[in-house]
């Protein structure tokens, strides 16, 4: 490994990210044909920014002209605690147990970032967690990072799939590492246990059945069978990771106190928070992951969990701000 490829792992390691890898800045041919064919089958529901950003997200180059290398970092966000059902409480996926991992990770990848401009003068790169029309997993398996499980999340030998992934990319020709080698084998827990049966095959989600989709990303009502699979799900969905083998034999509480469980977050009062306004929803989930979902669709989620009301995520006049 040359020295400053060296020098780059160890500030990744240094910043409290729990492993690092770099990749080449190539076009992803590929991925890229899986994520066209991943469109064409319209599964990415009403995600419609996936299918406009399609071409700059194969290749960096359009993103960060004269790139050349991607770093790809993750870090571990396990925490131990149960995330079974409850009665009378909700369940949320350990993702957004704690503060928003937009903010963490942006953080300590923005002083990455400019620890690189310091070290290299006249270099470029820039820092994507999750935003921008970048391939996280994509490259977290061409950096070694982890490979792509059967269930599409990033699996690592270290810590299993509870990570968080965020990249660089530089214009710093940096050393590859050679990509993740795949180990889910014949296993097939994740495919069997999806409630909704949203992994269609091996490497393969539809979103539109996808419970993580439904009650973040989907804006409006949610009709038919799914409604019946939601087992306590307000936010989220961990049942494919839940069961991974490898989260079972290395899940390792993460070290990161950002991540520890807010209170009332692993089995959320349904009743209680079915009766926040925007006032006391904008105070409880400041800087947390699930203001993704909005006030109306958190109480459509709750209303299907419970059973009760209208699950149209239109929200009765006792939900608005009280003045």
């Amino acid at each position: 490994m040359d020295e400053l490829t060296e020098r780059v792992k160890s500030k990744c390691l240094e910043l409290g990210f729990t492993s690092a890898g770099v990749a080449a800045a190539v076009e992803l041919e590929e991925e890229g044909a899986r994520l066209r064919d991943w469109l064409g089958r319209g599964f990415h529901a009403t995600m419609g920014w996936m299918e406009g950003s399609a071409v700059k997200r194969t290749d960096p180059r359009l993103i960060l002209p004269g790139a050349k290398s991607i770093i790809a970092v993750a870090m571990n966000y396990y925490a131990a605690a149960p995330n079974g059902r409850e009665d009378g409480c909700g369940r949320i996926s350990r993702y957004a147990w704690g503060d928003d991992y937009h903010d963490v990770l942006g953080k300590k990848l923005g002083e990455l970032r400019d620890w690189l401009l310091g070290v290299a003068p006249g270099s470029e790169a820039r820092a994507y967690v999750d935003t921008g029309p970048v391939m996280d997993k994509a490259w977290a398996v061409r950096a070694g990072v982890g490979w792509l499980g059967k269930h599409t999340n990033v699996i690592t030998r270290e810590m299993g799939s509870w990570v968080f992934l965020g990249e660089i990319l530089t214009t710093l020709d940096l050393e590859p590492d050679p990509p993740a080698v795949d180990r889910c084998g014949t296993c097939t827990l994740c495919i069997d246990a999806c409630p909704t049966g949203a992994i269609v095959e091996p490497y393969l989600v539809d979103s539109q059945l996808c419970l993580s989709y439904l009650t973040i990303e989907h804006r409006g009502p949610i009709e038919g069978d799914v409604r019946e699979q939601f087992d306590g799900w307000i936010y989220g969905c961990d049942t494919c990771q839940d069961v991974c083998p490898w989260n079972r034999k290395f899940e390792t509480t993460s070290e990161e106190p950002a991540f520890l469980p807010r209170e009332g977050f692993v089995s959320p009062p349904l009743e209680e928070w079915r009766s926040m306004d925007r006032t006391e929803f904008t105070r409880r989930f400041k800087r947390s992951a699930m203001k993704r979902a909005k006030l109306e669709g958190l109480i459509r989620n709750i209303e299907i969990v419970l059973g009760a009301g209208d699950p149209s995520g239109h929200l009765p006049p006792s939900h608005t701000t009280q003045e």
